[in-house]
């Protein structure tokens, strides 16, 4: 069984605030797909504040190694992270090569998947022993 402690840096506020962004995101972008429409500026303005979302949660993340505590799954943990920052930026790129209501559905099903990695991530940070 995984649990992510107290004081896990992965843990808080910005995570939330991170998955909640994202969510939205993705209900926005399903709607854009779904009336047949590519993605808008709205979109787009949406997937850059989610990242600087990740990037502060990364960095928080960072700052923790820096100061001594360590990841349950440091391999685990860092591939997570790792993909984490890039799942926005990929998003955006794909989106605009993709002008279409399939550019929405790619912003929405991204979307959707940032919050499973945050969860991972979080779930990755502290693993207790059976």
């Amino acid at each position: 069984m995984t649990s992510v402690s107290v004081d896990s840096p992965v843990d808080g506020i910005i995570a939330t605030v991170s998955i909640v962004l994202s969510l939205l995101v993705a209900a926005w972008a399903l709607v854009g797909a779904v009336r047949q429409r590519p993605p808008d500026r709205a979109q787009f303005v949406g997937l850059a504040v989610l990242e600087v979302a990740l990037l502060v949660l990364g960095v928080l993340a960072l700052v923790a190694v820096g100061g001594g505590d360590r990841p349950g799954e440091p391999g685990a943990f860092f591939g997570y992270l790792v993909t984490l920052v890039c799942l926005p930026p990929l998003a955006w790129v794909l989106a605009r090569m993709e002008p279409t209501r399939w550019g929405s559905a790619i912003v929405c099903a991204v979307c959707l998947v940032t919050p499973v990695v945050v969860v991972r991530l979080q779930q990755t940070w502290e693993v207790l022993g059976g």
